[in-house]
């Protein structure tokens, strides 16, 4: 990948994503909910178009930050429990609740495990294939669980009105499936991604 040509890639994402932000907004079934969904987009886009030059990262994260960034967007736009892809897999799968939120906590593992992993390998802070592996899953089980307080305090701050952003479904094992979706995530980083992501962190 050329100089010339990932800024314009990254740039044109760029473009993508705020259209996408722009019109779930607009038709979010719960504004509050979709500005608490979306807020880590509204941080993390502007942040990485300002240090691309600086602390680019490889090609497969960003790649994946900007799926993970649409999983997130169409998530607060319809509330992950009413998101309609996720009732279709709900009957194609007979589970007794949407799994969409599932798939936003594995991205939620996936993505900060590999931001982490860069991050060490890049800055050759760890030695070792196995503590990296073993670090990277404890940062994204540690952001994951930091997110759960999150969802906690806005239960107790917006009581029944937190219910679209919890997002529980009535799942009283709610928090520890998702963080096992989580760290299903960072297994996938460390497991089936690590190669490519090595011969990434070589060239870029």
């Amino acid at each position: 990948m050329t100089r010339t040509l990932k800024p314009l890639i990254l740039n044109t994402g760029a473009l993508a994503l705020t259209l996408i932000l722009i019109y779930t907004g607009i038709s979010a079934h719960d504004k509050l909910t979709w500005l608490m969904e979306v807020t880590p987009v509204i941080i993390v886009v502007p942040l990485l178009l300002a240090t691309a030059k600086r602390y680019p990262l490889t090609p497969l994260l960003y790649t994946l930050i900007f799926f993970h960034a649409i999983i997130l967007m169409v998530g607060g736009q319809y509330t992950y429990a009413k998101v309609p892809i996720g009732f279709e897999v709900q009957e194609w799968l007979g589970l007794s609740r949407n799994p969409y939120d599932k798939l936003g906590h594995f991205f939620q593992g996936l993505v900060p495990a590999l931001v982490a992993r860069e991050i060490l390998v890049r800055g050759m802070y760890v030695r070792g294939r196995k503590m990296v592996a073993f670090l990277v899953c404890c940062v994204a089980l540690a952001i994951s669980a930091m997110y759960e307080l999150i969802e906690w305090w806005a239960a107790l701050a917006m009581g029944q009105g937190a219910d679209d952003f919890l997002g529980t479904q009535g799942d009283q094992w709610d928090t520890q499936s998702d963080m096992f979706c989580a760290l299903l995530g960072a297994l996938t980083t460390v497991i089936f991604l690590a190669r490519f992501h090595c011969r990434q962190l070589r060239r870029f």
